[in-house]
């Protein structure tokens, strides 16, 4: 599979299928959240075409270490053109990158870009710069829609949120993804490179729109990969700030 796929329905809901293999989400798992407060997204746009990225990749290998970050990575299609196309850049990570970009108000699109709880974005390559974007997040006081994530014995995720007085309806969002690629590179900007990706988006879709109501979603156990993570977003409506979120998995990644 190559990039990410990008669906946004509602047919996650429903029976949970069969799950091959030996799932890394074993059943019984669960996920609650991190603190009184936490977890917070960080999104990072990133390309393997781009010689200022490498960084910026190390840096969410970090942040995917911690329990109070949901770290998420999706590669852009735009620098295909320069000489490597990268195997895990897709249309949709591009896409949702513009779409921040207008939401934010930003000139124009660029790589890296880290995007913080969908509200705020720096390149990301400076450990001080993303430090103080965490102290921003962590100094955002209310309640989180922190949704509460647990494997089920058949395999699916269900995925829990408590009531919360939200406004206007939010989006879940289940992002699937692999907890690491190692690629050796040999054209363009990174030639010679062997790249590290940490927590690469292979699949986005949205689960359902959310009042704020208690409720539970149930995602099918065939929407993600025995060896694969999974994150869920509860997100304002046409990527607005990030309400909440979780991730679930487990062992380290490879």
């Amino acid at each position: 599979m190559t990039g990410f796929s990008l669906t946004r329905r509602h047919a996650l809901l429903g029976t949970a299928g069969a799950l091959a293999g030996s799932a890394l989400l074993s059943a019984g798992s669960e996920a609650k959240p991190a603190t009184a407060d936490g977890p917070w997204a960080i999104e990072l746009f990133t390309s393997q075409g781009c010689s200022s990225c490498p960084p910026a990749d190390k840096a969410l290998g970090r942040l995917a270490q911690r329990a109070d970050i949901v770290a998420l990575s999706f590669h852009v299609n735009y620098w295909d053109y320069i000489g490597w196309k990268d195997p895990f850049a897709s249309a949709d990570a591009t896409e949702r990158q513009r779409a921040y970009a207008r939401v934010l108000k930003q000139r124009y699109v660029y790589t890296p870009e880290m995007v913080f709880d969908g509200l705020s974005h720096e390149a990301g390559t400076r450990p001080g710069e993303v430090d103080e974007m965490i102290d921003r997040m962590h100094a955002r006081r209310g309640p989180r829609a922190t949704p509460q994530l647990k494997r089920a014995a058949d395999g699916g995720l269900s995925i829990r949120l408590d009531a919360l007085a939200i406004g206007r309806p939010a989006e879940i969002t289940l992002a699937v993804y692999d907890r690491h690629h190692s690629t050796k590179v040999p054209r363009g900007e990174n030639t010679g490179s062997t790249l590290d990706n940490f927590n690469v988006v292979r699949r986005l879709e949205m689960v359902a729109s959310w009042d704020g109501q208690e409720a539970t979603f149930t995602v099918a156990a065939d929407r993600f990969g025995p060896q694969q993570g999974v994150a869920v977003l509860v997100q304002g409506a046409d990527l607005g700030p990030i309400l909440g979120c979780n991730k679930l998995e487990t062992g380290t990644a490879g």
